[in-house]
């Protein structure tokens, strides 16, 4: 059985996308659960691909420059969502993801993976760089 979001974190993607919710309410947490919704409706790849429209149309969408989106930080944690969506044993919301690792939670956590100066270079604002430090697993 694999992960399935709930009627909640479903509710949560369709108002993200609808364009009704602010950035001052968009937390690190609804991050990964905008993500962990498209993991649980499509592979990795077509994830990644949502995660990058949605949040590009969300900073249009709120008047907040384009040059904000962050490739490097968007398909890693994706990455790393997807690693522990593995791991878990068959949450059936994100709550229940969250609850069984809550170490995503932490936002500095992608420090353990990239040296600070090459998580925050403009060149992985622009485009994915790999990790320097500790590779992500990465799943199909």
């Amino acid at each position: 059985m694999t992960a399935r979001p709930s009627i909640e974190d479903v509710d949560f993607k369709d108002r993200f996308e609808a364009g009704d919710v602010k950035p001052s309410d968009f937390s690190h947490r609804d991050h990964l659960k905008l993500v962990y919704v498209y993991l649980c409706e499509s592979d990795t790849e077509t994830a990644s691909k949502r995660m990058r429209s949605s949040l590009s149309q969300f900073l249009k969408d709120n008047g907040v420059p384009a040059s904000h989106y962050h490739e490097t930080l968007t398909l890693s944690w994706t990455q790393a969502v997807k690693h522990f969506m593995v791991k878990a044993v068959a949450p059936t919301s994100f709550d229940a993801f969250i609850a069984i690792d809550d170490r995503l939670l932490d936002p500095n956590v992608m420090l353990t993976h990239y040296d600070r100066n090459t998580l925050f270079s403009d060149q992985a604002r622009q485009e994915f760089v790999p990790p320097d430090l500790q590779s992500i697993p990465q799943y199909a």
